[in-house]
């Protein structure tokens, strides 16, 4: 930046002795302190043995004569090597105790406007981070039921930054994981037998605790169509009666069921119910915006061997240890607050070991970091994950785990229900239909993902200022419709712009690049949302207060190539959230 270029020949040429100055430019809050503002000489007072106040007046009296250069193109900087265009700096203030605040001319603009208008869609697109290749796991939620309106936060979050990352230059592979290998999937098939069983008149026992939804009937119903009675076994001598805790009620009820059903029972019905199951999240997702590069079976970790192969992995490495007739891990050694189970006493592997396993599976793919977006209630997860990745000679830095707060859904004031067990929720696609697929996108990355969110139905399907999506997609369609009737001139001279909304508007369409840095590199969509609905407001302002298509030829094509760069900014902005950028409205 040319600011950063200033600054180093300034202090070069002033503290010679002084070999690297740590320079930064941030651009104030308010105004009045100019478009960018730096704080170096008070970074390099203690070096230098003065004041920062002084450092900044003698910087400022180098820097200025270069201002106000009346050069006609191109004046020389502080060193032969280094060139700057004149007049781009009105002038520079110091401020409080030796802050160097800079304003800027309308020509500083020019190539930025030029830009925009030349690379259009493309503007924004970074190397950042080319050559890394990351992991993104995301949404993986059990596959016993639609997706709810709390899996859709995590669905959109994850989606927006992977576009961002893959933005800035990140190769990014987005992974479902899916938990098919599970007791919850054993509970899935006995619902669903239940059900099945229910078709042909027969009135088996129905446990309050398994999955009660008529996507449970709809399933049981496709299962009565393609395998006939076949499936039917009685249950009449299971005795729930003497169980008094449910889980252990459950347990003997999914061994019942494969004990009266055998293998070649037993598997029909579970594989039908996952395949139902995961063809309607699949739906689900791709129209909601989301496509996944794979989808990761758990059960592949058994039928290959990987989960035998990670837990002895941990065996050999010394810190697992027998206890109770089960085989611990001993993850205290790594800052874990206790040790993690791996094998339970009957011998069965527990979900943390098939954690173990998958993360290992990751790394062994090449992948250069893991990045995970888990619902807030897994928060325990992550020492015990970590210390086993670091137990097994990685570093466990390399996994990052963002935690998404769970959404809260309000209609007329009431919150709803989301209970996937008892099939009083929310599906992601209702919402989606109810509100539609934008404002589901955009309001589900309005905040940090480990803040609450209420997500309010009135609102969302609002036309007024105060729903933000409907005002971001109204300017951008304000912006269409004059710039569908009147072409950008390929040359506009930006400086006979003149206005302080005009200037407004010309600083954050400069500041979109650092943005969508700052939010792909910081995991914050929420500051591209943020960003959008303040250039939005500061348009609608604009075109309310001005009028774009004047007389003058200059004035009107300045205007126009300034409107055109804002269409361009809120459109790309838009789409790296997943949102439409409509042309009518």
């Amino acid at each position: 930046m040319i600011l950063n270029t200033l600054l180093e020949t300034a202090i070069r040429q002033l503290y010679p002795h002084i070999t690297a100055a740590d320079i930064r430019i941030s651009r104030p809050q308010h105004a009045q302190f100019g478009d960018y503002s730096s704080n170096i000489a008070l970074m390099l007072a203690k070096s230098i043995g003065q004041s920062p106040r002084d450092i900044a007046l003698a910087i400022q009296q180098v820097l200025t004569p270069k201002v106000q250069s009346e050069s006609a193109s191109k004046v020389s900087c502080l060193t032969e090597s280094c060139l700057i265009e004149s007049r781009l700096i009105e002038k520079i203030e110091i401020a409080g105790p030796g802050h160097l605040n800079f304003f800027m001319s309308f020509a500083f603009y020019q190539p930025i406007l030029t830009d925009i208008q030349q690379q259009q869609t493309q503007y924004g697109k970074q190397k950042i981070g080319k050559g890394a290749h990351w992991h993104l796991e995301y949404v993986s939620a059990n596959p016993t039921g639609p997706l709810h309106v709390g899996h859709g936060r995590g669905a959109a979050y994850g989606a927006t930054l992977a576009t961002l990352l893959q933005h800035i230059g990140y190769q990014v592979t987005q992974e479902y994981y899916v938990n098919d290998a599970g007791r919850q999937i054993n509970i899935l098939t006995l619902s669903v037998w239940l059900r099945y069983l229910q078709l042909f008149g027969l009135t088996p026992f129905f446990p309050d605790h398994v999955y009660q939804g008529e996507y449970i009937i709809d399933i049981a119903k496709q299962l009565q169509l393609t395998h006939g009675q076949s499936l039917v076994s009685s249950t009449q001598h299971f005795d729930h009666q003497k169980y008094d805790d449910k889980d252990a009620l459950l347990d003997a009820y999914i061994d019942f069921c494969q004990s009266s059903l055998g293998v070649a029972g037993y598997q029909p019905i579970k594989s039908a119910a996952l395949q139902a199951i995961l063809d309607d999240i699949r739906l689900d997702l791709s129209e909601f915006g989301i496509e996944f590069d794979q989808w990761f079976s758990e059960q592949s970790l058994l039928d290959n061997e990987a989960l035998p192969l990670a837990i002895q992995a941990l065996k050999d490495s010394g810190h697992t240890y027998q206890q109770d007739n089960a085989l611990w891990f001993r993850s205290t050694t790594f800052g874990d607050d206790k040790d993690r189970v791996l094998v339970r006493d009957n011998g069965q592997p527990t979900y943390f070991a098939s954690d173990v396993a998958y993360h290992l599976n990751k790394l062994r793919r090449g992948f250069t970091r893991l990045i995970n977006i888990w619902g807030s209630d897994h928060h325990g997860y992550i020492p015990r994950l970590k210390a086993a990745l670091q137990a097994l000679g990685y570093d466990p830095n390399l996994l990052q785990v963002e935690l998404v707060q769970f959404a809260n859904l309000f209609a007329d004031g009431e919150r709803l229900s989301m209970s996937t067990r008892s099939g009083e929720f929310v599906t992601l696609r209702a919402l989606r239909e109810d509100v539609g697929r934008d404002a589901a996108r955009f309001y589900y990355v309005m905040r940090r993902c480990d803040q609450h969110m209420d997500f309010d139905l009135s609102l969302a399907k609002s036309q007024s200022k105060d729903n933000p999506v409907y005002y971001i997609q109204y300017a951008h369609a304000r912006l269409c419709s004059v710039l569908n009737r009147n072409p950008v001139p390929e040359k506009a001279n930006i400086q006979r712009l003149s206005s302080a909304e005009e200037r407004s508007l010309l600083n954050h369409l400069s500041e979109y690049n650092d943005v969508v840095k700052r939010a792909a590199v910081q995991f914050e969509p929420h500051l591209l949302v943020q960003f959008l609905q303040t250039l939005a407001g500061d348009f609608h302002s604009y075109y309310n207060a001005t009028k774009i298509l004047v007389d003058e030829t200059e004035v009107r094509d300045a205007r126009l190539a300034l409107a055109s760069a804002t269409r361009w900014i809120i459109h790309n902005g838009l789409t790296l959230l997943g949102v439409s950028a409509p042309q009518q409205m």
